[in-house]
C-alpha cells in the first residue's frame, strides 16, 4: 500500500484537470494500471479513492489547472523511405482515383503518401482520373474527388482524365494487334474462365494479326457487350494469373460522363495505366498491395509497346477497425438505405471525416505515423482521434449542454456570470442567467445533496420540489462538481452521434443515434462548422444553428 493515496490523488487530478471532473471507477482503473502490486487490494482502495475523488472533484477549475497533464505530442518523426533511383527535382508521380464513387481515407493515403514523395523531392505529382468505366462513373464523383484532394491540402502539377487520351489507347491497342501481342476472343466468359484456369491456350489466339484486326474493327461497329473482348497475348502456362492473357479492351455502351456515346470500346486498367505512366513521364509509380501480381503484366505491356518503364512501389492499403473503407462495401448500405449519403458522420469517406470535424492535418500525420509498409495496416480509429485532438483542443470552445434534464428554480444566485470561451482565457466571453432557473443532467442529480455548480459555487439539491439553493458555505470537500445550462436563452439542438457502423461483419442499426439536448446561448452566436467541446461530453462539430455532430472524447 506503499504511496498509494499520493498515486491515488495523482491520478485524481491528473483526471479531472483534463476532463472538468473525474469518477472513482476512472481512478481506480488507472491506479491498477499503474500499480499492478495494488491489485489485490483494489476492493479495500476503493473508500479511499471515493473520498478522494469527491475532494478533487469539488475543487474549482482554477485550483486544477496546474495539474493538467500537457498534452501528448506526436513527435515521433514522421518519414518515408527514400524511392529508389530517385534524384532531386527528376520525380514525377501520379494519383490515379477512379470517378465511381466519393473519396475516403485509402485514398487519402496513397494521395498523401505520392504528395509528401513530390514534396520530398521537389517534383510533379498529376491528378489522372482513371475514367475508362462508363457503367461506374458520373460527373459528381469527379467533383467529390477534386473536392476532397483540394480539402486534403494535396496540390497537383497538372489534372487529367485517362479519357483524354482515348484515341491514344485505341491506337496502342492496334499497335498490340499487329505485333501479334494482342487477339480478340470471342469466347463466351465462362469457356474464357476454364481456359485462364487450366492454363490452355484459347483457340482465338491462333488468327493472324490481320483476322484479329478485321475482329477489332467489329468490336468498334457490330459486336454487342460481351460477344468480344481484346486480349493480350501473355503467358497462359505462367503461375502469375494476371499474365494469362487478360483483358485489354472490352464493348461498353453506357454513356460516358464526358464523351456521351461517341466510343464503345474501352481499355482496361491494365492497359490504361501502363500507357498513361510512360506518356505522362511517371518515373515513380506507387500502388497498393492488392494489385503487385499486375506489376509483371505493367512492365510486360510498357515492353511489347516500346514504351519508357516506370518504377513501381508497392505499399499496404489502410483498413479502420469495423469501418467500411472500400467502395464495395459502402454502396450496398448506400443502395439499402442503411446510409444516406456519403458524407454519412459513420463512414471514413473524406467527407464524413470532414463532417464530424476531423482536420486534414490529422488525417496526414495519422496516415504518415503508419509508415511506408507491405504489410497490412488495420488501424484504430482512436489513433486518428488522437491527433485530432492534439489540434483541436486548443480552439474548440467549451460549452455547456445536457440531455435528458431536470430543471430547477434557483435562489441565492447572482443574475449573471460569465464564463471564458477557451481553456486558459482570462475573457469571459460567455454570459449565463441562472436567476430563470437551470437544467441539469438528470444522472447528476441526487435528492438532498451538494455539488459544485461549474462557474456558479456551492448549492443544495431538492430533486422533489426541485430547487436548488446557492450555499454561503464555499468548502468544496466531497462535493461533486457538474456542469449546467441556463433556463434563460437555453437552445433546443439535436446532437448526432456516430459510432463504427460494423461490429464484425454485421451492420449495427444502432451506429447514429439522435439526441435532443439543451445548450446555453452562446451556441446561437458561434459561426457553423465551429469544433466545440461540450464539458464533460466531449467534442462536436456546429453543423447548423440547431444541430452538431459529435466527433469523439
Amino acid at each position: 500500500m506503499d504511496g498509494a493515496e499520493d498515486d491515488i490523488r495523482r491520478i485524481a487530478l491528473s483526471s479531472a484537470a483534463t476532463h472538468g471532473s473525474t469518477t472513482a471507477k476512472i481512478v481506480l482503473a488507472k491506479l491498477m494500471g499503474a500499480r499492478p502490486d495494488l491489485r489485490r487490494s483494489a476492493a479495500e482502495i476503493m473508500d479511499t479513492v471515493q473520498h478522494i475523488v469527491q475532494e478533487v472533484n469539488s475543487m474549482d477549475s482554477s485550483q486544477l489547472t496546474e495539474f493538467k497533464p500537457a498534452r501528448k505530442t506526436h513527435t515521433k518523426k514522421l518519414s518515408l523511405p527514400p524511392l529508389p533511383g530517385a534524384t532531386h527535382g527528376n520525380v514525377t508521380l501520379r494519383f490515379p482515383p477512379e470517378p465511381n464513387g466519393y473519396p475516403h481515407i485509402g485514398h487519402a493515403k496513397a494521395a498523401i503518401i505520392n504528395d509528401e514523395y513530390a514534396k520530398m523531392y521537389g517534383g510533379k505529382l498529376i491528378l489522372r482520373m482513371d475514367d475508362t468505366n462508363p457503367t461506374a462513373e458520373r460527373l459528381e464523383f469527379y467533383a467529390a474527388i477534386k473536392v476532397g484532394l483540394e480539402w486534403l491540402g494535396v496540390s497537383f502539377s497538372s489534372v487529367k482524365n485517362t479519357s483524354d487520351d482515348i484515341e491514344l489507347l485505341h491506337n496502342k491497342a492496334a499497335e498490340l494487334i499487329h505485333k501479334g501481342m494482342a487477339y480478340v476472343c470471342e469466347c463466351s466468359r465462362e469457356k474464357a474462365s476454364e481456359n485462364r484456369r487450366n492454363k490452355i491456350s484459347c483457340p482465338c489466339s491462333r488468327i493472324t494479326p490481320e483476322e484479329n484486326y478485321i475482329r477489332w474493327c467489329k468490336m468498334q461497329t457490330k459486336y454487342k457487350p460481351g460477344r468480344a473482348v481484346l486480349r493480350y497475348r501473355g503467358d497462359m502456362t505462367s503461375d502469375n494469373t494476371t499474365m494469362r492473357d487478360p483483358v485489354l479492351f472490352r464493348i461498353i455502351h453506357d454513356k460516358h460522363p464526358l464523351l456521351g456515346t461517341k466510343y464503345r470500346t474501352w481499355p482496361s486498367y491494365d492497359l490504361a495505366i501502363s500507357v498513361e505512366d510512360s506518356i505522362d513521364g511517371v518515373t515513380h509509380a506507387l500502388r497498393s498491395k492488392e494489385y503487385e501480381m499486375r506489376n509483371t503484366l505493367y512492365n510486360s505491356i510498357q515492353d511489347s509497346l516500346g514504351l519508357r518503364r516506370s518504377h513501381m512501389t508497392v505499399f499496404s492499403r489502410l483498413a479502420l477497425k469495423d469501418m467500411p473503407v472500400s467502395k464495395r462495401l459502402i454502396k450496398p448500405l448506400l443502395e439499402r438505405g442503411q446510409i444516406s449519403s456519403y458524407d454519412d458522420p459513420r463512414l471514413p469517406t473524406l467527407a464524413g471525416l470532414r463532417r464530424r470535424g476531423i482536420r486534414p492535418e490529422a488525417i496526414r500525420k495519422f496516415i504518415l505515423s503508419l509508415g511506408f509498409t507491405k504489410s497490412d495496416t488495420v488501424a484504430p480509429f482512436e489513433t486518428l482521434e488522437s491527433y485530432n485532438r492534439s489540434i483541436i483542443d486548443a480552439e474548440s470552445i467549451r460549452l455547456h449542454m445536457v440531455q435528458d434534464y431536470m430543471t430547477f428554480s434557483i435562489t441565492n444566485t447572482a443574475e449573471t456570470v460569465h464564463l471564458p470561451d477557451l481553456p486558459g482565457s482570462k475573457h469571459n466571453n460567455r454570459e449565463l442567467n441562472p436567476a430563470d432557473g437551470i437544467m441539469l443532467n438528470a444522472l447528476d442529480v441526487a435528492d438532498n445533496s451538494t455539488v459544485l455548480l461549474m462557474g456558479l459555487g456551492v448549492a443544495r439539491i431538492d430533486a422533489t420540489n426541485r430547487t436548488i439553493t446557492m450555499q454561503s458555505d464555499t468548502s468544496h470537500s466531497d462535493v461533486p462538481r457538474i456542469h449546467w445550462v441556463p433556463v434563460s436563452g437555453a437552445t433546443p439542438i439535436q446532437l448526432i452521434v456516430p459510432r463504427p457502423p460494423f461490429t464484425g461483419e454485421e451492420f449495427d442499426v444502432d451506429s447514429l443515434k439522435v439526441f435532443s439536448c439543451m445548450v446555453e446561448p452562446h451556441f446561437t452566436t458561434i459561426p457553423d462548422y465551429t469544433m466545440i467541446q461540450f464539458v464533460r461530453f466531449g467534442y462536436a462539430r456546429k453543423e447548423s444553428a440547431k444541430q452538431a455532430v459529435f466527433a469523439h472524447k
